[in-house]
């Protein structure tokens, strides 16, 4: 399973315990990769749950391979061509 963008939104009524619910169903089974620009040191402001928060990062965190990236995005370094190109495909 693949999160991509995962807190870009706020979570609504219990949109945290369900993401707790399948987190812990695919624990030890299944390969799961979050891409989030929230710092893991934000998750438990906006999961706004202590408690769901404690759960979800022991299941998460205990034997993954983290990635962080630091640096300018890579979006913003892109060729003047390909970026004209790009802007292009998105006026069609």
């Amino acid at each position: 399973m693949i999160l991509d963008d995962f807190g870009i939104r706020p979570l609504v009524l219990n949109e945290g315990h369900d993401l707790l619910e399948v987190i812990e169903d695919r624990h030890g089974t299944r390969s799961t990769l979050i891409t989030s620009q929230l710092p893991i040191s934000s998750w438990y402001s906006y999961l706004n749950n202590p408690t769901i928060a404690d759960a979800l990062l022991d299941r998460l965190l205990s034997g993954a391979h983290r990635i962080e990236l630091k640096g300018e995005s890579l979006r913003k370094k892109m060729p003047e061509k390909a970026t004209a190109l790009t802007d292009r495909d998105h006026e069609a």
